[in-house]
Parts: structure tokens; sequence; C-alpha cells
């Protein structure tokens, strides 16, 4: 999958492309990350991608053109998705993830300032907010959205099944890991994961992810996710909102 990042700051997402498993991602080519520089596309002398806004108001605002220009030269004759990292769009959750992890490639465009003109948003499909808060650009947003859209790519993680049992895929959050050692000041491993029964490991689990959902995130429990013992345990626990 090809994400084409188009920022003024290239230089932030050094970090985070060159660690971990994006990294080894990059190398095998299961992934690949274009970082283009908006300001390569501004007609102004000084490279200007801002301005300040008609009608007054505080801050700047990004230009029209250096986007509208870029997003051009990007797309060319190929067919992708633009996803703008803006304050006024859907919250980004794993279903987008997924959604957005079936293209073979799209665009990321990272805002800045105080946003962008309204015209940019004629070739702009989507916009994808982090949450109800302030950031000072879309750059963080974008490194957010590739790290999670990439975990879903056939073969970036060592088993598909590690990201199927992850937090948000299933509608439940995730059950508690252990490691060793089996005692830690007092606290144990539960018993069930060292003894070898997978059925009875992935009963433990699945009760787990619903008895944490159901006192973290209860708005996450959905009927559509949940089998019929599902709904028998949660009733055994104290829930019945289903």
């Amino acid at each position: 999958m090809i994400f084409n990042v188009l920022t003024i700051f290239p230089d932030m997402f050094e970090g985070i492309l060159r660690n971990s498993i994006l990294k080894r991602a990059i190398e095998r080519d299961l992934i690949k990350v274009n970082l283009v520089n908006i300001r390569d596309y501004s007609k102004d002398r000084h490279k200007k991608t801002d301005d300040y806004p008609y009608g007054g108001g505080y801050g700047m605002v990004m230009m029209v053109q250096p986007i509208y220009d870029a997003i051009n030269a990007v797309k060319s004759s190929k067919d992708m998705p633009v996803f703008y990292m803006g304050p006024k769009g859907k919250k980004f959750d794993q279903k987008k993830a997924v959604e957005i992890s079936r293209y073979d490639e799209i665009i990321l465009l990272c805002g800045h300032y105080e946003g962008i003109d309204e015209r940019a948003y004629s070739v702009i499909d989507e916009e994808i907010s982090m949450g109800d808060f302030i950031m000072t650009g879309g750059e963080i947003a974008a490194m957010a959205v590739i790290d999670s859209v990439s975990r879903l790519i056939h073969g970036v993680l060592p088993q598909d099944e590690s990201f199927m049992d992850e937090s948000f895929y299933n509608g439940l959050l995730e059950y508690p890991q252990y490691t060793r050692p089996e005692n830690f000041n007092g606290m144990e491993v539960p018993k069930v994961l060292l003894s070898g029964n997978h059925a009875e490991i992935a009963k433990w689990r699945r009760q787990k992810s619903l008895e944490l959902t159901l006192n973290l995130r209860p708005d996450l429990l959905d009927k559509k996710y949940l089998t019929k013992q599902d709904i028998d345990y949660l009733m055994q626990i104290g829930y019945s909102d289903i």
C-alpha cells in the first residue's frame, strides 16, 4: 500500500518511519510512504503556503493553490482518495482504518495553522479527525493513520491474528496480557493461561474482553458483535441493557 503524505513539515515523519514495525514493512515493500512537501508547489517566490484570511481574524490559512497543485500532481492519471487531517471530519476509528486498508494508494493531506482555504475541499474526498481536541497540525494525525492502517496490511505483523485480537478490532477492548515471571510481588498470572487448554484460554480471554468493555467502554457493546454466549455471560455479570 502507498501512502502519499502532503505536508509542509516532511521531516516530522522521519522518526516513525525509521523504527519498529513500519521500518520493517517499508524494507519489505509491504508499504511505501511518499513525503510530498507542499511548499514545492507554491508559486510564491518565497515558497509561502499560507496567508491572512479574508475578513480578518486570528492566525493564517493555508492557501488553495499549493494544495490544489500538489494533490493533482500526485494523483496525475491515477485514481486515489484524498483524506484531509482536519478538525471537522468524522472521528477516526478501527472501522475507518479497515476501510482505508483496502485501498492500494491514498493521499493524506496535513493541514496547519488555522486550517485550509475552503476551495481546497474541491479536491478532497473526506476529512478525518483524531478527536475533539486541538492539534497544531495534521502531521501527528497522519502518522496515526499510517501506523493504524499499516498494521492491517497482510504481512506487516508476524501473524494476522495479532491485530484481530486487539482492542476495537472486534468491537471489544482487548483482554489482559501477561508474560514472565509467573509471580511478581505476589501478583500471579491467571492459572488458566498456564494450563495449555486452548479452548479454556480462548473462553477466558473473551470473557475478560467483555468485562473490560463493560466496565471501561460500555458504549462499544453492540449486539451485532456479540454471540449468544457473550450475551449470557454479560447477563451473568449484571449487564441487562441488551
